[in-house]
């Protein structure tokens, strides 16, 4: 019996590079003492002198601040871009970026309509029917600006205002892009992946690097670019009080391995979804995220917990649900084991939205990152499955250079070979090159007079390399090593017994079809019926 393992544990043997960075950061941008009806009728009172509150005034505020950000962009030359429905806008940003060459600046400036929450004026009569203003806060759509720069620290981010009071702003950055950076000014070698990075000379340094990303870092950036753009608020506003603030929307922790087999990464990932479908149970949920659920009862734990897989072209990816928070797992770039954490309401983990909980948002992301791969279990080593079987089937380069061919599955050539080893096995005295030819060319048909010694030297070279055989010293004879047996044994069973019969059985046409025709006829029907309901057949 094979004790499932964790994906931990497999990957301490394959892994070449690990780093913990935090990743994407989506941050509100506000003014805390504007976010409600109140504070917009202190505003208006102290701050513009009017005695009747009304949103009516803060339109004068919006026109400023637009003009202001035209402004800004027709003296310096910046490109302008209004955002059609449905266009991506990261695409655009690339695009541009490709283009920009300065160490730091604005890339481009964007305006796209958006609906967002603010305050309108309503009219409401009093008991005796007389008028008044009265402030609501709804949802309206209206102009956003897009401002995309780089940062010398940051590299590309961007920071977009609403146009209308209180003049909310998003600001979005990617930590890799920061760590990436500081690494290149810190002297490291390394190569970038994306966000990621796909090889560093000094790891460790690299992730002390990563470690010093941090909220007042991150407040810094805020503060340096609001002194550079267009502002909606005075001096005077500011010096009363009313300054932005950040608080977290959304953050995601990352943990990326590099692997030292790549190609057989995306083996080892379908295996890790196929054994690992379970994850998004509540008792396995409780063990990645270190939370008691209550799932009845008056104080039931809230939220959707589950597995999902979801496929993007041809890359798969696992996403495990919990409450607002999701971790998802996926193969990078056909490269590496990328496992990240996005928490989208730090509500869940009973901690306020400001920055300064950014510590706390780490540790929990980053831990539930480890403790996935603790939980996920293994039936089996898929990459050193992935790489023995390349090793057999496919070319190998020897330590002098030469390229020796592999022994193709069911080619009938190989297959002689393996068939032979399992009947050399028992020979105790080991076998020759003639042994050999004569029992393959048996095996193939042919009279083994036609088979030339060149050829035998040559699948004996086969052989040897992939260690099946190993030459008796002083000898030109040969025995079978235990792993020849035990692979020959394998690849002769599961072509004869498994791939023959089934084919057979596929290919061969009866009114009583056994399960694995019935199996294939029945998805046949599946798809058909598929295709039929969403009319996509030919």
């Amino acid at each position: 019996m094979t004790i499932p393992r964790s994906v931990a544990d497999v990957l301490t043997t394959h892994t070449l590079v690990e780093v913990e960075c935090i990743d994407r950061m989506y941050l509100n941008v506000y003014v805390p003492g504007l976010q409600y009806a109140p504070g917009l009728v202190a505003y208006v009172h102290r701050q513009l002198g009017l005695p009747v509150a009304s949103t009516a005034p803060l339109a004068r505020i919006t026109d400023r601040f637009s003009a202001a950000v035209h402004r800004f962009a027709d003296t310096r030359h910046i490109p302008w871009v209004d955002f059609v429905r449905g266009q991506r806008k990261d695409d655009v940003m690339h695009e541009h970026l490709r283009q920009f060459t300065a160490p730091e600046g604005v890339v481009f400036v964007g305006r796209a309509q958006e609906r967002t929450p603010l305050f309108r004026t309503e009219k409401r009569r009093d008991a005796v029917g007389k008028s008044y203003p009265w402030i609501v806060k709804t949802t309206g759509i209206v102009n956003h600006y897009y401002f995309y720069c780089v940062d010398a620290d940051f590299g590309p981010f961007f920071l977009k205002f609403c146009s209308y009071f209180p003049y909310n702003a998003k600001l979005c950055i990617n930590g890799h892009h920061w760590a990436q950076r500081q690494a290149s000014r810190a002297g490291l070698e390394f190569t970038a992946l994306d966000n990621a990075f796909a090889a560093v000379d000094d790891p460790d340094s690299l992730q002390a690097i990563c470690d010093r990303l941090t909220g007042p870092r991150i407040d810094a950036l805020l503060r340096k670019w609001l002194a550079i753009l267009p502002d909606p608020f005075t001096d005077a506003d500011r010096e009363a009080g009313y300054r932005y603030d950040l608080s977290v929307l959304q953050a995601e922790f990352s943990l990326t391995q590099m692997l030292d087999a790549p190609v057989s990464g995306r083996v080892f990932f379908e295996q890790v979804i196929r054994d690992n479908l379970d994850l998004g149970r509540p008792d396995q949920v409780t063990l990645v995220f270190d939370r008691r659920l209550m799932r009845r009862g008056p104080r039931a734990t809230p939220g959707r917990f589950r597995t999902r897989v979801i496929t993007e072209g041809v890359t798969p990816s696992l996403h495990v649900d919990y409450k607002h928070t999701t971790i998802k797992q996926y193969h990078k770039q056909g490269r590496a084991l990328r496992t990240e954490t996005t928490i989208n309401d730090t509500r869940d983990f009973h901690l306020g939205k400001r920055l300064t909980h950014l510590p706390a948002l780490r540790e929990i992301g980053f831990h539930a990152n480890r403790r996935l791969l603790r939980v996920q279990r293994l039936s089996h080593d898929p990459i050193t499955g992935a790489d023995a079987l390349a090793t057999i089937t496919g070319p190998v380069t020897t330590a002098a250079g030469t390229r020796v061919p592999g022994l193709r599955f069911a080619d009938q050539r190989s297959h002689a070979l393996l068939s032979a080893l399992l009947v050399f096995r028992l020979h105790p005295n080991g076998f020759t090159n003639k042994d050999l030819r004569t029992l393959t060319g048996e095996l193939r048909g042919l009279d083994p007079d036609t088979v030339s010694t060149g050829q035998m030297t040559y699948d004996l070279r086969r052989l040897k390399t992939r260690n099946l055989i190993t030459r008796i010293e002083g000898t030109h004879r040969y025995q079978v090593t235990d792993l020849g047996l035990d692979t020959a044994k394998f690849l002769t069973c599961v072509h004869d017994r498994v791939l023959r019969t089934g084919l057979a059985e596929l290919a061969t046409p009866t009114t009583t079809p056994g399960g694995l025709r019935a199996a294939a006829t029945a998805y046949r029907t599946a798809v058909d019926t598929l295709t039929g309901t969403a009319q996509l057949a030919a």
